[in-house]
């Protein structure tokens, strides 16, 4: 199977720190730019809600060239799992919590949804192949280098401070 077509891509990472505490640092969106290499900052846009299944918050990324903001709403199940849909229906990301004897295995998955095939489709026409290759190769890319940045943190002596 080519990497464009790939649709969906999981990854673990044994992380020697409790479910709970991990995912206080994964759900807390507002640190996602000290872990993600694309997503550089992430804010909630209502404080009330933030954290809450149904919330939603927004995210600002970064790459050499091209910036974009994505509006993503939550999953939450405190300890289990964290995750977000970006546009309401795009795409999927998440992290799911698996305690082991010893830390927990932090699981990031990816998705690419029917609605942003479509939507992809419908924006980029012929190109459209070639856009959603290089958002797949960015998932597939991104995914180890969040997980071990995650990892350094969450096992750092101060995880507050990364």
């Amino acid at each position: 199977m080519s990497k464009a077509s790939v649709r969906s891509h999981q990854e673990s990472i044994k992380v020697d720190a409790s479910a709970e505490a991990l995912y206080d640092l994964v759900s807390d969106i507002t640190r996602t730019g000290e872990w993600s290499p694309v997503c550089t900052s992430c804010w909630w846009d209502d404080e009330a809600t933030a954290g809450r299944v149904g919330a939603w918050f927004t995210g600002r990324n970064e790459l050499p060239h091209r910036t974009w903001e994505t509006r993503s709403v939550v999953a939450a199940e405190h300890g289990r799992e964290f995750a977000w849909i970006v546009g309401g229906g795009f795409v999927r990301w998440g992290f799911a919590l698996v305690p082991a004897q010893t830390g927990t295995k932090l699981i990031e998955s990816w998705e690419f949804l029917p609605a942003g095939i479509a939507m992809f489709e419908e924006k980029f026409g012929d190109d459209a192949v070639a856009e959603i290759a290089d958002r797949t190769q960015q998932a597939l890319d991104g995914i180890p280098t969040t997980l071990a940045a995650i990892k350094r943190i969450a096992e750092a002596p101060d995880p507050l401070r990364g």
